[in-house]
């Protein structure tokens, strides 16, 4: 898909197959990620990208998760902690580098993604 990263990094992680209508979604993620790993030239791990409805559900997620969408990931960079990403990842998308969409803070990952309702921003780390 990108340079550094491969479609099966974005499949849901129950198994199922990723339907067509979403795979062009994870192709406009997976850009955008391209851009972040470029500059951090660092390599990132996703631990989570499209979700189908069963396994968002087993996951806790939102009913209107953008997971569902395949527009959403969890990510980490092994060369910062995720207060850092997460500044990173702001920086890039005021500059314009990076698409608008939500940001999530996480004790141990960020979250990332490119929904088209514009600019959301959270902070569910825990003491």
């Amino acid at each position: 898909m990108t340079a550094n990263f491969k479609k099966s990094e974005f499949e849901c992680k129950c198994g199922c197959k990723m339907p067509s209508k979403i795979l062009a979604n994870v192709v406009k993620t997976a850009d955008n990620l391209q851009v972040l790993r470029d500059h951090l030239k660092a390599s990132i791990t996703i631990n989570s990208a499209y979700r189908c409805k069963a396994h968002n559900l087993a996951s806790n997620g939102v009913k209107t998760s953008q997971h569902l969408q395949g527009i959403a990931t969890d990510i980490i960079c092994k060369a910062h902690k995720p207060e850092s990403l997460y500044k990173i990842i702001e920086d890039l998308i005021e500059k314009g580098k990076l698409k608008e969409g939500g940001l999530g803070l996480y004790n141990t990952f960020v979250h990332y993604d490119i929904r088209n309702s514009g600019k959301a921003r959270w902070d569910y780390r825990k003491d």
